[in-house]
């Protein structure tokens, strides 16, 4: 049961990756990253490791996803 949940998060860790690194808008990349980094929380806590998990999730998902999204509102859109 915990291996079949583990693949899964692994997954959709891969696949949000990916989809972070295609996406031209950045916010849609933040918020994709964010998905990543709280999929990554729950394998770390599937992992028997909570203190990993309370840290990715802290820094992971919420603290680096603000610092991005104030980054992006600080900058000038430049429209292709």
């Amino acid at each position: 049961m915990i291996q079949s949940i583990l693949i899964i998060c692994s997954l959709v860790i891969i696949i949000t990756a990916f989809i972070s690194i295609m996406l031209k808008d950045l916010l849609s990349c933040i918020i994709s990253y964010s998905v990543m980094s709280l999929v990554l929380t729950v394998a770390y806590f599937m992992l028997d490791a909570p203190d990993v998990a309370i840290a990715e999730a802290g820094i992971g998902a919420c603290l680096t996803t603000v610092i991005f999204v104030i980054a992006i509102k600080m900058t000038r859109r430049r429209e292709e």
